[in-house]
């Protein structure tokens, strides 16, 4: 069975959804038959690269106060906590996630695409290393596996792999994707944000019965 997974390296409720979707699957009976698929969303595709600092940026985007925000970010937190992950309140920058997804599907070409969103979003949200730096993320992908020479080759040629990236947005158009994390279990089921990892369980083993019926 497929399920598939957009996120945006720049959301905090992807960073704890997949966790929470990974935590689900191992509790699924029939988690070896699950091929995971990882889809790129943005939820911002007109951000720019800056010195913005997260909070400020995110809190002008949605029409928030400051301490809202924060306590958005402080409720995050506290969710990736809660399944053993690490989160810096604040702390980063705002910027432009393309080229990440661009990477991610290199990353998908090499059998590494799972292992580099993880580097990713870990550097993002729990170490102090911006994903908006050119050189951070090469060194993130190359602590993925990835090899150096073609990873700054990608990063060189914004058309790489833009293709793939453009083609996941538009799917997520056609199905109806507003925000991340979603998933779509079985090509019929959507689930939309951070769940809980039994509803995960619940939501494959509905979906799994389902398919196995059809």
């Amino acid at each position: 069975m497929r399920v598939e997974m957009w996120t945006d390296i720049a959301c905090p409720w992807c960073y704890v959804g997949r966790e929470h979707f990974n935590k689900g699957l191992a509790d699924f009976a029939h988690r070896d038959q699950v091929e995971v698929v990882h889809r790129s969303f943005e939820l911002n595709p007109k951000a720019k690269n800056g010195t913005v600092p997260i909070i400020d940026a995110v809190a002008a985007q949605y029409g928030r106060t400051h301490q809202q925000q924060v306590d958005r970010e402080h409720q995050a937190a506290s969710m990736a906590n809660a399944v053993g992950l690490e989160f810096r309140v604040g702390g980063r920058v705002f910027g432009n996630t393309f080229d990440l997804h661009r990477l991610s599907h290199f990353a998908k070409t090499r059998g590494l695409q799972g292992e580099f969103l993880d580097r990713a979003f870990q550097a993002n949200f729990a170490e102090k290393r911006s994903v908006y730096d050119t050189e951070t993320v090469v060194a993130l992908a190359v602590e993925a596996g990835l090899e150096e020479t073609e990873v700054r080759e990608v990063l060189a040629d914004p058309k790489k792999f833009a293709d793939e990236v453009r083609s996941d947005e538009r799917r997520a158009s056609e199905i109806g994707v507003s925000g991340v994390p979603f998933f779509v279990l079985g090509g019929r089921y959507g689930v939309n944000g951070v769940q809980a990892p039994a509803a995960f369980t619940r939501a494959l083993e509905q979906a799994w019965a389902d398919q196995s019926a059809a």
